[in-house]
C-alpha cells in the first residue's frame, strides 16, 4: 500500500506555494485585490519510488522545496515588479540575487559561529566536544537572533502571515475540515512539518554530527573543520528529514511532542496571524494541486 501524500508548501510575496503529487501551484495577491494563481506539472524526477525511499527522499524532497521554493519566490517578485513599475526584472538578477542569499547564509550560520569558536572560545576550552556544543549554541543563537530582526520588516512580518496562513490551511485539510476561510481560521498557524521546525532540527543534529567528527579527529585544525562542516551539510539534512517525518507521523505521542516543542515554538517568530485575504489565498493554491492530483487519480483509474 503507498504511503499518503502530505500536501505543503511554503509562504512567497503576497502569497503561497502548494506542492502536490502532480502539480506545484502559487497563488499571489496583486496591488489590485485580485488572485493570480498558476499551477504547474511536477518533474518526474520528484515522483516515483525513491520519493519514499528512506534516507533517499530526504535529498529529493529538499531538492524539490529549494528548486521549487525558489521559482515560486522569484515568480513572486515579477508579479510584485511589473505591478509597480510596469517593468519585469532581469532573470540574472534574480538568480543572483538567490546566490548571494545562499552565500551569506553559508557565512552567517556556517562560518561565523565557527570561526567565534575558533579564535574566541578555543583558547579557553580544553576539550572538542565541549567547543563543539558552543558552536551549535552560538549558531542556534544567530539563527533565533536573524529571525527575529528580519520579523521587524512590514514586508516580512507580512510573508511571515501567509506562512501561517499556509499552516492552518493544511491543518484544516488534515483534519479533514471544508476548505472554506471560517472554517480553516480556527486552525494554528503551527504545523510538524513546519521548515522553521525542520530547521531547528539541522542545528541539533549538526552538534551530534559535527561534534562526532571533531571528536573522531581528536580536535581538527581550522581548515578540516571548515571543510567537514561543508561537506556534512547533505548529511546532516537527510538525518534531520528522516526525523522530521518520524516526528510529524507520531505527533499524538505525548513523548514526541515534547520532543517537536522547541521547533513548534520557535515557528511563533516565522508565523503570523493571517487575515482573510491571506487564508484565502492559501486555500487556492491547496485547492489547485489537489485538484491535480484528483485528475491525474481519475484517469489512471480508466486505463
Amino acid at each position: 500500500m503507498a504511503e499518503p501524500f502530505h500536501y505543503g508548501g511554503q509562504a512567497v510575496i503576497e502569497g503561497v506555494m502548494m506542492v502536490g503529487r502532480e502539480g506545484v501551484a502559487i497563488s499571489v495577491r496583486q496591488p489590485n485585490g485580485e488572485l493570480s494563481t498558476i499551477r504547474q506539472p511536477v518533474a518526474g524526477i520528484y515522483k516515483g519510488r525513491l520519493r519514499y525511499m528512506p534516507l533517499v527522499r530526504g535529498i529529493i524532497v529538499l531538492v524539490e522545496m529549494l528548486v521549487l521554493g525558489t521559482r515560486a519566490l522569484l515568480h513572486s517578485a515579477q508579479i510584485a515588479a511589473e505591478e509597480e513599475g510596469g517593468e519585469r526584472i532581469p532573470t540574472a538578477l534574480l538568480w543572483g540575487t538567490v546566490a548571494a542569499s545562499l552565500a551569506v547564509g553559508v557565512i552567517l550560520f556556517l562560518m561565523v559561529p565557527l570561526f567565534a569558536t575558533r579564535f574566541f572560545i578555543d583558547p579557553y576550552v580544553n576539550s572538542a566536544s565541549l567547543s563543539v556544543v558552543l558552536e551549535g549554541l552560538l549558531r542556534i543563537g544567530i539563527f533565533i537572533a536573524y529571525i527575529r530582526l528580519i520579523g521587524l520588516m512590514p514586508d516580512i512580518r507580512r510573508v511571515f502571515a501567509y506562512h501561517g496562513a499556509e499552516h492552518k490551511t493544511v491543518n484544516a485539510y488534515e483534519a479533514g475540515i471544508p476548505l472554506e476561510v471560517e472554517s480553516v481560521k480556527n486552525y494554528p498557524a503551527v504545523h510538524a512539518r513546519c521548515g522553521t521546525a525542520f530547521i531547528f532540527i539541522v542545528l541539533i543534529i549538526a552538534i551530534l554530527v559535527f561534534g562526532s567528527v571533531d571528536v573522531l579527529l581528536d580536535g581538527p585544525p581550522l581548515w578540516t573543520r571548515i571543510l567537514s562542516r561543508m561537506l556534512l551539510i547533505p548529511v546532516i539534512a537527510v538525518i534531520s528529514y528522516e526525523i522530521r517525518r518520524f516526528g510529524a507521523a507520531h505527533a499524538s505521542n505525548p513523548i514526541v511532542r515534547v520532543l517537536l516543542a522547541p521547533g513548534l515554538l520557535l515557528q511563533n517568530l516565522t508565523t503570523r496571524e493571517p487575515d482573510d485575504t491571506q487564508i484565502e489565498a492559501a486555500i487556492a493554491a491547496l485547492n489547485e494541486v489537489i485538484e491535480a492530483d484528483q485528475i491525474a487519480d481519475s484517469g489512471s483509474s480508466t486505463e
